[in-house]
């Protein structure tokens, strides 16, 4: 058991609903503990300038369905050399900061093991809506953005049948294509069009056609930002274009950032309580340099920098030596982290094109 008499959070990164009720859970459970919690403004750069605040329970207590992050977020790339981590560290030592709890993506939990690396034990939380953390099977923001996602989509669907027209949607995901698949899914899309899959282009032409012809007038496309085309420009720009070309009338929509606002969804905050409260335990546990998941239910904990390279390894950017610290059975065990979120991919691909027949 380790002795902490304070902590600070943060929020790094791209915002994510959810993360104010992953900060409340943090000082309740610190609170219970007997631990102070100081909030970070601003993520990593906050840490930098000092710029603290304290967390009370009375603070907190009305933040839950907040959307946004009122501990407010950066990027920062001081933080990525060494004067300016040594400047966090010194911080934490000035204001009696003895353990970090990060919330964020992959570059957030970079971070909390330099700063565990440098003396602050830290712990990863997973706040991003793309989902793109490939050690966890859901990361807080998901679901509340592809709830917006599809509310859009039926707004758009209602202007798109008034009008005769296909809309063309490009969503958030970055690397990663679950926003589009679940929004596609759930607003009953023609098509979807993500970076992990093939896209047969003239299928889902003639499929419009089809419809069309059969008197369907509103259809919906719906592109994750992420695929690009051979050049590197957008796909969903190139695919609108496209059939505009060929005389479909169509209109082009980018959600862009207004599906990372927004309350959050009961799902987002009851999985950024749980992963608050285990980020809690965990450090009062003595564990460190460890990033909280959820795993068929379950949240659970995984070693960050194995995090990081089961991620770099599902997204084919592992570099020379990446692997060399690993035993076989745990470059086994990131295979099959990889082929399981695959399978997953695979099975939402499928729906949607069984529901677009």
């Amino acid at each position: 058991m380790a002795t902490f008499r304070k902590i600070g959070v943060l929020t790094s990164g791209g915002d994510a609903p959810g993360m104010n009720a992953c900060v409340k859970a943090v000082v309740h459970r610190a609170k219970e503990q007997g631990i102070e919690v100081v909030g970070i403004n601003g993520g990593y750069a906050g840490l930098i300038k000092g710029d603290l605040v304290d967390l009370t329970s009375e603070k907190v207590a009305n933040i839950i369905g907040e959307g946004g992050t009122v501990l407010y977020t950066s990027r920062c790339p001081e933080f990525k050399t060494e004067e300016g981590i040594g400047t966090a560290v010194k911080t934490c030592r000035d204001n009696g900061i003895d353990a970090l709890i990060c919330i964020g993506g992959d570059g957030t939990f970079r971070g909390a093991t330099d700063m565990t690396f440098h003396g602050v034990p830290s712990i990863g939380v997973p706040g991003t809506i793309d989902n793109d953390i490939t050690a966890t099977d859901y990361t807080i923001g998901l679901d509340t953005s592809i709830n917006t996602a599809a509310r859009l989509i039926d707004n758009l669907r209602d202007t798109n049948e008034s009008h005769d027209r296909c809309g063309v949607v490009e969503l958030m995901g970055n690397e990663c294509g679950q926003i589009a698949l679940y929004a596609a899914i759930a607003s009953g899309a023609v098509a979807c069009a993500i970076p992990e899959r093939p896209f047969d282009e003239d299928a889902v032409i003639r499929r419009i056609f089809a419809r069309r012809a059969a008197g369907t007038r509103s259809t919906i496309v719906v592109v994750a930002e992420g695929l690009k085309t051979p050049e590197g420009t957008p796909y969903s720009e190139a695919f609108y274009k496209k059939i505009k070309a060929l005389g479909i009338q169509a209109k082009f929509f980018r959600a862009a950032h207004v599906i990372r606002g927004g309350r959050p969804t009961v799902r987002d905050r009851v999985t950024a309580a749980r992963m608050g409260n285990r980020a809690v335990e965990c450090l009062v546990n003595g564990e460190s340099n460890l990033v909280v998941c959820e795993e068929d239910g379950k949240i659970t904990t995984m070693d960050i920098a194995f995090a990081l390279i089961a991620d770099r390894m599902y997204k084919n950017k592992l570099k020379e030596g990446d692997l060399d610290r690993f035993t076989p059975e745990q470059i086994d065990r990131m295979k099959a982290i990889c082929e399981k979120r695959r399978t997953e991919i695979a099975a939402l691909y499928a729906t949607v094109e069984h529901i677009a027949q």
